[in-house]
């Protein structure tokens, strides 16, 4: 066994895959600050393979759903956040070759960068095996994501959700306001407050476009909502 397959094994296993040509998987981790042979072309093709398996996955689990309704629990599966949880799960940020800005700045735990090199190491998976392996990999990393979702709950954004739940009850709609905003112009990251007002409720979200951050915060306020609705707390 050599160096590259010694490095890798934990990860291989926890990916339940065993390359055949390791230095598929350290190019797919390899960061661009690190050398000119890094994995920002494998995440195109990790993205179409995420995009693909995760939208069968939901197609088959949910038959009655809208195309509409479907993109969005999709959309929610494939973000940024969701393969960076994922990357935390499978350690990834251990295994990340990053130049030694990145390194000095945290980028082995930055979500920009774990959710490129898990799209990344699924392309690895496809150039090393073919896309079907491939698919095996992403199924089984989102398999307990996709079972745990209630349809009812999910198939609309969080952001609607939230204002659907307020204007039924005559409320007045949330604000939404950036906190903070790091990082350079393409890997920017996001802190975002979502403000009920009279409610007194303030909850905060975080992600990779304002967008994200906005639908986190707005996740984290119906929680909010919910309970001070269960202790019967009523609108000031």
């Amino acid at each position: 066994m050599n160096q590259v397959e010694t490095r890798f094994r934990r990860l291989s296993q926890a990916l339940d895959y065993a390359f055949q040509k390791p230095d598929l998987l350290r190019q797919a981790l390899t960061h661009r600050s690190f050398a000119a042979s890094n994995n920002e072309r494998f995440e195109f093709i990790g993205d179409s393979i995420l995009n693909y398996t995760v939208a069968r996955m939901l197609f088959d689990q949910f038959p009655r759903l809208s195309e509409g309704e479907l993109s969005r629990l999709r959309a929610n599966l494939v973000n940024q956040n969701t393969l960076a949880e994922i990357a935390h799960e499978l350690k990834l940020g251990e295994y990340l070759y990053l130049g030694e800005g990145e390194l000095k700045s945290g980028g082995f735990n930055r979500p920009s960068i774990l959710a490129d090199a898990l799209e990344a190491t699924f392309a690895a998976v496809s150039f090393d095996a073919d896309f079907q392996r491939a698919e095996q990999v992403v199924r089984r990393l989102y398999a307990g994501r996709v079972a745990a979702i209630d349809p009812t709950k999910h198939a609309k954004d969080a952001k609607t959700r939230l204002q659907e739940a307020l204007q039924a009850r005559k409320w007045p709609l949330p604000k939404y306001r950036i906190q903070t905003q790091t990082g350079e112009a393409h890997e920017q990251w996001f802190k975002v407050v979502c403000d009920l007002g009279e409610l007194m409720i303030e909850s905060s979200g975080e992600g990779g476009s304002r967008r994200a951050a906005e639908q986190q915060a707005a996740e984290a306020a119906l929680l909010l909502l919910e309970q001070k609705l269960a202790t019967g707390k009523k609108h000031p």
